[in-house]
């Protein structure tokens, strides 16, 4: 099995990383190319009504993250991201969030760490 990490989007991939974008919109200010994203899985990001509520307030994120396992659960996105890491050696977690520790990839690296890969 390999690793799964989390990155900002903004910053150069982890070499030899398999990168997905795990953001629903494409981030600000950046092509395609300086993303160097392997897959944009955008449905495995939390929904707009979700994103728009959480709005980035730290003190909300419990709430967040257990509302957006709820929508995760038995979806087809988070299926594709568990078969995703289970293909690859190496698993990236690209996001476009300024906050490092309170974001849909933070959930995302919890739940699959839950998963036997």
């Amino acid at each position: 099995m390999g690793t799964v990490s989390i990155r900002r989007v903004y910053e150069p991939p982890a070499a030899g990383a398999h990168r997905i974008l795990v953001d629903r919109v494409w981030p600000r200010g950046l092509s395609k190319e300086d993303a160097a994203v392997d897959l944009w899985l955008r449905e495995v990001g939390p929904s707009t009504e979700l994103r728009k509520w959480f709005n980035h307030d730290p003190e909300r994120f419990e709430e967040f993250a257990r509302r957006y396992r709820d929508e995760l659960a038995g979806s087809a996105a988070y299926a594709r991201l568990v078969e995703e890491a289970r293909a690859h050696d190496d698993v990236e977690l690209a996001y476009s969030a300024k906050d490092t520790q309170h974001n849909q990839a933070v959930v995302l690296l919890g739940l699959l760490g839950e998963e036997s890969l």
